[in-house]
């Protein structure tokens, strides 16, 4: 698969990868696919997760040696976070 940014997040463990991740795409221009490279298993769980969360599409994973390569394309806008109203 094509991608435009890559993310190395081997040796990382939750929720490193999730929060690298986050970080890189807030600088990506909406449409850009970022590979993250993440041995973790729970980045498997994770970042589908914070992608649907947050407005980006996760494109699927597939394996590369003893890591995952996950594949995410930037959202159009980043959603953000619910205020609790204590502010």
């Amino acid at each position: 698969m094509d991608y435009d940014v890559d993310l190395d997040c081997e040796g990382l463990l939750c929720p490193l990868p999730v929060l690298r991740a986050r970080k890189r795409l807030m600088a990506l221009v909406p449409g850009m696919v970022l590979r993250v490279r993440a041995t973790d298993g729970m980045a498997a769980v994770d970042l589908p997760h914070f992608c649907a969360g947050a407005g980006h599409h996760y494109l699927g994973a597939k394996p590369e040696g003893a890591a995952v390569a996950h594949f995410i394309r930037r959202g159009a806008a980043q959603a953000e976070p619910q205020s609790s109203g204590m502010e």
